[in-house]
């Protein structure tokens, strides 16, 4: 069975060619996403035709005469209608607010025509021309409040020939816009799946808490707390490993109790490791593509205060208190 698909928000503002790349990938069955919605901040950017034409639902209001936050807080709410879980800007011609970039943290992706952290802004063309370089190219990045200098995902290059213009080049990037950022949303939208992003995850947050290392157990990364000679183990990361199916993370519960009370509470998150779950410890899934990761960082704290010195404990019960 197919797991749901991303539902995507195109933002654009003229001829929209790279949200006619998106939109046409994501008529592949195999597609991980789904066009939800196509808006602009021009009511006669021709792309909104062909969105129209294509059966996907569009959405414009014209900035003028309102303030970047009044009309991002416009296209926000259109966009939650919609029921977006994400947005990708193909040449939308907008500063986004501080605002609105923080409402999509880590869920809106931008494609800029250069090789970043080269030549942020416009020009981008011209520029590498002018600088000489062999390769131009093209970069899909998460948007951040800093003009186009969020985390790139992936990257095209693309050779810079002899007689080339700007318009040349141009329209040879354009051609790697279009394949390179539909795979990169495609890769981007299923990330929670993957068990090397999921481990990752997990890392940073076991880590973050005090005194602790990561040491494999059975051939699977498991993260103690205390000296390298007599620390305590609070959780395990299971990919296929003791006997178990998916992706998973094993934490310490208070006992048999706690744990029944989880397993009945919710049987398709939680459940009882083979080697593990006689002695109290619950499995959270990690690759159903929802996980709650404040969830998981609370699960691996109070793990971490069960076999934690006292000492650590204690410091961390007076700074709750607070």
């Amino acid at each position: 069975m197919m797991p749901d698909r991303a539902k995507v928000a195109i933002l654009i503002s003229g001829r929209g060619s790279n949200m006619a790349a998106l939109l046409y990938a994501a008529k592949a069955e195999a597609c991980p996403y789904e066009v939800v919605l196509v808006a602009s901040n021009n009511p006669k950017a021709p792309g909104l035709q062909l969105a129209e034409a294509e059966g996907i639902a569009t959405f414009a209001h014209p900035h003028k005469g309102l303030s970047r936050e009044e009309h991002d807080q416009i296209m926000h709410e259109a966009i939650v209608a919609a029921g977006a879980d994400y947005i990708a800007l193909a040449g939308y011609m907008r500063i986004l607010s501080d605002e609105f970039v923080g409402k999509w943290q880590d869920r809106m992706l931008n494609i800029h025509p250069s090789l970043l952290p080269k030549y942020k802004g416009l020009d981008t063309y011209q520029r590498a021309l002018d600088a000489g370089d062999n390769h131009a190219g093209c970069s899909v990045h998460l948007v951040t409040p800093e003009l186009d200098d969020g985390p790139v995902l992936a990257q095209t290059e693309v050779a810079i020939l002899p007689g080339d213009t700007a318009d040349i080049l141009a329209d040879r990037v354009l051609i790697a816009e279009h394949q390179l950022y539909a795979a990169a949303l495609a890769k981007y939208v299923t990330r929670e799946a993957d068990p090397d992003w999921i481990l990752e995850q997990v890392r940073i947050r076991a880590l973050a808490l005090e005194e602790t290392h990561e040491r494999p157990s059975f051939g699977t990364p498991g993260w103690r707390v205390g000296s390298e000679k007599t620390g305590k183990y609070f959780a395990y990361f299971s990919r296929r490993h003791f006997g178990e199916s998916g992706t998973s993370i094993f934490v310490k519960t208070s006992g048999l109790d706690e744990q029944g009370a989880l397993l009945d509470a919710d049987p398709d998150l939680y459940f009882a490791p083979k080697f593990y779950g006689k002695s109290g410890w619950i499995a959270i899934r990690l690759d159903t593509g929802r996980t709650d990761w404040e969830h998981i960082a609370e699960s691996l704290k109070k793990s971490w205060r069960m076999v934690a010195p006292k000492r650590l404990t204690k410091i961390m019960d007076i700074a709750d208190e607070f």
